[in-house]
Parts: structure tokens; C-alpha cells; sequence
């Protein structure tokens, strides 16, 4: 691993910048993470975004601060730049669920089943999959696939449990959670909602559905900050990782965003180990030594790109605008 040895006296900031320059580097934020990343960065945004708009870019360096599917997915999509990912010891709770071996002989038990898959999953298991889809793509593109089609969803159950109860559907649901969203505490939710009656609260759709029927919105990172925008009031609610309210305050600052919090009371439970393994001094070195680099076979890049390019053909209206909606479930 490429972790900072002895960087006494440098200026990790304006060596970053100089890098930047140097190698012609764009530099990509999840919402997640840190502030001082994000507001280093050239993009901060959802993980798929991203690497659209990194793309598009005429870089030759990808310097991705988040998680190995987020920049393998960059990979994926710009074979031809360098991507390098700060800590590559950042992983994903849900890509760590999903096996590609355990994958591969779920779907062979299920060959009538297609696969839709969550982008959260490493590159073997996009290969396996026969359509991407995202938080904010997932409802139109499961629009499109026929009631009578067999459908395994994976790798959040969360996820696809709330599709199947808003959508009506039964999909086959692959039992994969992140950590982060399953931390959140209902009992301490609705003790905070108790002191804040008016406040809405907006959460991903990877929390559970206790945390869920309480929502006033859900959707993906970029669909709760539009909504933070948005919405009537002057406070808020929010129930995903809570790195993203740094871009909640510096868009309107002028509202309070709240947490929402872990069976501790308080949400520190709920910041991504993972994403927090990123830090300045190691993109500083990344940078300088273009390790740790992403690699990936061609016949698997391939293979993934086909199921990524479907879900792009299908739902190139919704990608990006992370809105999944209100819950509104109705039983009969």
C-alpha cells in the first residue's frame, strides 16, 4: 500500500495542486467523503457521475477519492487513463457481500432469472450482471423489464426490498446490506423527529425499511441534496452517510441539517470506514506515484461496460438526477 512513509515539510496541498497540473490529473469526491477532499476536488458528486463526467474530460489521470467499485467503474468507462484510487483498502460493505464466486452460482441456481444488479459491486460482478442499475435509475429501467421476467436483485436487500414494495415487483433479493445506512437507529430517529417536528427527514434508499417508513423523501446522494435545496422549512433530517451535509450547508447555508442518528445516539457510527480511509497525504502520493493504479482485464472490462451500457441506454434521462421519489407504499 502506498500509505504516506515521511512527508514532514511538504505542503501536501500545493503539491496536490502541482500534481494536478503535472500529470493532467482530474480529481473526483464522492459526497462522502471528507470535507477537505471535497472541496479539493474538480467534481464532487454520486459515484457513477463521476466517472461520466471524468469521461468526458480530456485527463489522462484519474485520481478517484472513494471506493474500488467507484473507480473501477471509472476504469471501466476511460480504459485508456490512468485511475488510481488514494487507499485501495477502501472497499464497500455491500461489494464485500456479494462474492463474484458466490454470484455466479447464485444466478446458476436461478437460470430463468435475470440479473440487476446494484452499481455497488466489484467489476467480476458487473461482468456477471445482465443490467447496471442506480438509486436513481433503478425504477425506470425495472419499468422497462416485463412483470412476467424473473429478476435477481443484488447486492442490497434494502435497496431492492424498497423497489419491490414501491414497484409491486418480487424480485429475488440477494442479502447484501451497507453498513453505514444499517446503523441508523429508529428509536433515536424518532426521538429526534420528537424535538424536530417539522423537519423532514430524507433518506437513501440502502437504509432499512424501520429507518424508510419514516421518510418524508427518499433517493441517492445527489437526490437528497436536491431536495435539501428544495424543500419548505429550515431544517432537515438526513439519514445517509453525513459527510454529504457539507454540501448541504455550503449550497444553502442558510438551513440546519441534521444527522440522523446511530443506536449511540449520535451518528458517528454512521461515517464510512471505507471512505474515510482516503486522506489528503495519500492522494498527495497517488498522485506522485500513480499507485495504487486500477487494472482490469479486457474480456471482464468488457463484459461489465455491456451491462453498464444498458442500464445508460435505458435510463440516460434519470442517471445523475438521483431521485427515486417520495415512499408512498400502499397495501391492500
Amino acid at each position: 500500500m502506498n500509505a504516506p512513509n515521511s512527508l514532514a515539510g511538504v505542503d501536501v496541498r500545493a503539491e496536490i495542486d502541482r500534481l494536478r497540473k503535472e500529470r493532467n490529473a482530474v480529481i473526483l469526491a464522492h459526497y462522502y467523503q471528507k470535507p477537505e477532499i471535497q472541496d479539493l476536488a474538480d467534481f464532487v458528486g454520486d459515484s457513477l457521475e463521476l466517472s461520466r463526467k471524468a469521461a468526458e474530460t480530456d485527463a489522462d489521470v484519474i485520481a478517484f477519492c472513494g471506493v474500488r467499485f467507484m473507480a473501477e467503474t471509472a476504469k471501466i468507462l476511460s480504459p485508456d487513463k490512468v485511475v488510481v484510487l488514494p487507499d485501495m483498502n477502501a472497499g464497500c460493505s455491500l461489494e464485500d457481500s456479494c462474492p463474484p464466486e458466490q454470484f455466479a452460482a447464485f444466478r446458476a441456481q436461478h437460470p430463468d432469472h435475470i440479473a440487476l444488479t446494484y452499481i455497488n459491486c466489484s467489476v467480476e460482478v458487473k461482468a456477471l450482471s445482465d443490467i447496471i442499475v442506480t438509486s436513481s435509475s433503478a425504477e425506470k429501467i425495472l419499468s422497462q423489464i416485463p412483470r412476467h421476467q424473473k429478476i435477481i436483485f443484488g447486492p442490497d436487500k434494502h435497496l431492492g426490498g424498497y423497489i419491490n414494495r414501491k414497484m409491486g415487483r418480487d424480485m429475488l433479493l440477494w442479502p447484501g446490506v451497507c453498513i453505514v445506512h444499517e446503523a441508523f437507529s429508529e428509536t433515536e430517529l424518532l426521538k429526534l423527529k420528537a424535538q424536530h417536528p417539522d423537519a423532514p427527514v430524507a433518506a437513501h434508499p440502502e437504509c432499512p425499511p424501520h429507518v424508510l417508513d419514516h421518510a418524508d423523501y427518499v433517493g441517492s446522494t445527489s437526490g437528497i441534496l436536491n431536495f435539501a435545496k428544495e424543500f419548505d422549512g429550515d431544517t432537515m433530517i438526513v439519514a445517509t452517510e453525513p459527510h454529504i451535509i457539507h454540501q448541504m450547508e455550503k449550497a444553502v447555508p442558510e438551513k440546519t441539517f441534521i444527522g440522523a442518528p446511530g443506536a449511540d445516539g449520535n451518528c458517528n457510527c454512521n461515517i464510512c470506514p471505507y471512505m474515510a480511509l482516503n486522506t489528503l497525504e495519500k492522494l498527495y502520493v497517488a498522485l506522485r506515484d500513480l499507485e495504487p493504479r486500477i487494472e482490469i482485464a479486457e474480456d471482464i472490462r468488457l463484459k461489465a461496460k455491456k451491462s453498464l451500457d444498458r442500464m445508460l441506454a435505458m435510463a440516460s434521462g434519470t442517471v445523475g438526477l438521483g431521485d427515486l421519489g417520495p415512499l408512498r407504499v400502499t397495501g391492500d
